[in-house]
């Protein structure tokens, strides 16, 4: 396969990658039927990096996808060098694939003397020479005003949904779905609609902003005993509040737990707490690589390439990104938006 996919006469699509997570960008290279541009990339002993594209870009739409996941600060700062080498190539146009956005929990301030993380890795990524951005559920959908440029918010949801279904196939009218917290009523009910309308539940918890990956669970809003519970959140990072939710959900009577999340990061004890949490399954997406010492029999892992290359296919044809999520159209106004 070749390394660029044609387009209009003037139009080349050219994929990049940095090294946080190359099996994803083939599997996106392999869905689009091109091969992923070969790039040079190493660290230098004092950990500054280099790049070099080893095939011309002038002129190419080039998509550089790179996960924040694993070292983030080096993966952040990897795709800025890249994206630099691409601008000073003649790039036509640059597009920052980022299924996780680093510092995207960063968006707001809540005490004093804070910054805005999240704002601060946008305004990074426009000034090495981002003309668009790429991710898959953000934190906050709001962040997205953060760019000054396009933003394509895509997500997860039809995939992760569409598993469930087949999960729960005939035993739909069981499932309650559950927001670990307050704050995702919104995206719970969408979820609850798309599986036929059954019940809704959240767990009230509190937090203490001075002490990161901390929350306590209390109790239970909403009925679910009996219910098969679809725990549904965007990512897992402890899987400190996860499992407390998983707890109380069982303490309350649920069936069964099955927790649902976009990034698996599985930080520190996470994948202990999972184990031990009474959920009967786990199920994540690949916008991050879970190696092998981080799986387990409870966890499944579906593929977000599909998506990602149908919004760069989308995005490279001057299409809609929108047109792939229109059997969710209620997601509009939701919490949802699509450049």
């Amino acid at each position: 396969m070749s390394a660029i996919l044609a387009g209009k006469p003037d139009k080349n699509l050219i994929l990049v990658t940095g090294r946080a997570h190359p099996k994803l960008a083939a599997d996106v290279a392999s869905q689009l039927g091109i091969d992923v541009l070969e790039t040079t990339a190493y660290d230098f002993a004092n950990g500054e990096m280099y790049v070099r594209y080893t095939e011309s870009v002038r002129g190419a739409d080039v998509f550089v996808l790179q996960s924040h996941a694993g070292q983030i600060n080096k993966s952040i700062m990897e795709q800025l060098i890249m994206i630099d080498a691409l601008k000073r190539a003649s790039a036509r146009s640059i597009t920052a694939v980022c299924p996780l956005l680093g510092y995207s929990r960063q968006d707001k301030k809540h005490l004093g003397r804070e910054p805005i993380s999240c704002r601060l890795v946008f305004d990074l990524l426009r000034t090495a020479g981002a003309d668009r951005i790429m991710s898959v559920d953000l934190h906050a959908a709001q962040s997205q005003g953060f760019f000054d440029g396009p933003v394509d918010h895509l997500i997860a949801m039809p995939v992760l949904v569409d598993y469930i279904r087949d999960r729960f196939a005939g035993k739909l009218g069981n499932v309650a779905v559950v927001s670990p917290d307050a704050g995702r009523i919104r995206v719970a009910e969408q979820w609850a609609q798309r599986l036929g309308g059954g019940p809704l539940a959240f767990v009230h918890k509190t937090r203490d902003v001075t002490r990161p990956n901390q929350a306590v669970a209390h109790r239970i809003v909403g009925d679910v005993e009996g219910k098969d519970c679809v725990l549904v959140d965007d990512l897992i990072d402890t899987a400190g509040t996860i499992a407390g939710a998983c707890g109380v959900l069982k303490e309350s009577g649920a069936h069964s737990v099955t927790v649902v999340a976009t990034h698996g990061v599985f930080s520190g004890p996470a994948i202990e707490r999972l184990k031990e949490s009474g959920a009967r399954e786990v199920v994540v997406t690949d916008t991050v690589p879970i190696d092998d010492s981080k799986r387990w029999d409870g966890l499944t892992v579906l593929s977000i390439a599909p998506l990602l290359a149908s919004a760069i296919r989308a995005v490279f044809e001057d299409g809609s990104v929108a047109e792939l999520f229109d059997t969710y159209p209620e997601h509009h106004g939701q919490g949802f938006l699509f450049a």
